[in-house]
């Protein structure tokens, strides 16, 4: 069996690469940058999303897609909109119209628990009804789900959508909130919590989310929605109190709170747990010890490939 991964030198996409190989499960990437290491199994294709020929030539003897490529940070979408809406919007379709033309039927979408961000219920699953979109990037998402849904209904794709939580762990952008405690604390600077520091995410451990993703493979999971998230809420304070405590001399301060500042959904993982057996198991402060190790780790290498150099050079 191969597996085409768009998106998948990313960071969740590198993680779901090595748990696809894991499964015996080969391997092509269609990406726009290379992946951070070479690996039996994975043939990498550099291309775009936005080039429909590029998808179809990615999809050529793959049994089944996985599409990640995604523009995923909210700032990034609020910067660049048109740009976002592109590559989410019109990435999208381009995957699934590209599989409509070669005949390939089996996807599994990655799309966010952040479509329930207007709903007025706290506590959400599956069926919780959705609402008009005030983020673009929420919105962007909502319409890919809808493209999957219509693609299976009117051309008998056979997708599966899957909303994930907020991963964390070795690989994560730096402008994430647990990246950012943790280059805070070694750097020596407080970390700033606003108002009571009391807003919760549910973040969930970036391995976690891949074995998720994998498991959306299964034929169980054909036209079907799950909210792959952690089983816990995180508050913002207990992030830093994580931190303070993996890293030792780290102080926390408090500042105003920011005007309606979200203070999270507590989306059910349920549905997943109990058709395709999964949930998360990656304890919190585990995960961020490990993401620690890896920040720490990539520090040395730095040090050492710049102590190779011809000081002269530098």
């Amino acid at each position: 069996m191969k597996v085409l991964v768009t998106g998948g030198s990313g960071f969740i996409g590198n993680h779901v690469v090595n748990k696809l190989l894991a499964h015996g499960i080969d391997v092509r990437i269609l990406d726009m940058l290379a992946p951070p290491i070479a690996r039996e199994g994975v043939e990498f294709t550099k291309g775009s999303i936005l080039n429909i020929d590029d998808v179809r030539t990615s999809l050529h003897r793959i049994d089944a897609a996985i599409h990640l490529a995604a523009v995923a940070d909210v700032r990034d979408v609020f910067n660049e909109p048109h740009y976002a809406e592109e590559i989410n919007v019109r990435g999208t379709a381009n995957v699934l119209e590209a599989m409509r033309q070669v005949g390939r039927k089996r996807l599994v979408f990655g799309s966010t628990t952040w479509v329930y961000s207007d709903v007025v219920e706290t506590d959400v699953d599956e069926t919780t009804a959705l609402l008009p979109p005030s983020h673009l990037y929420t919105a962007t998402k909502i319409a890919g789900e809808h493209y999957c849904r219509s693609y299976s209904q009117l051309y008998g794709l056979e997708p599966t959508i899957l909303r994930f939580g907020i991963p964390y762990g070795p690989g994560a952008r730096p402008g994430a909130v647990i990246p950012i405690f943790v280059d805070k604390a070694v750097k020596g600077d407080p970390l700033t919590l606003q108002g009571d520091g009391m807003q919760f995410r549910k973040f969930i451990y970036v391995e976690d989310l891949a074995e998720g993703i994998v498991a959306g493979l299964k034929p169980i999971a054909i036209n079907q929605t799950y909210n792959l998230d952690g089983q816990h809420k995180v508050s913002i304070k207990e992030i830093a109190e994580t931190v303070q405590k993996i890293l030792g001399d780290v102080t926390i301060e408090y500042v105003e709170a920011r005007p309606g500042d979200f203070v999270g959904k507590d989306a059910s993982s349920e549905k997943a747990l109990r058709e395709l057996s999964w949930q998360a198991t990656t304890p919190f402060e585990e995960g961020v010890r490990r993401y620690v190790e890896w920040y720490q780790a990539q520090g040395r290498e730095r040090e050492e490939s710049l102590a190779r150099v011809d000081p002269a050079l530098l």
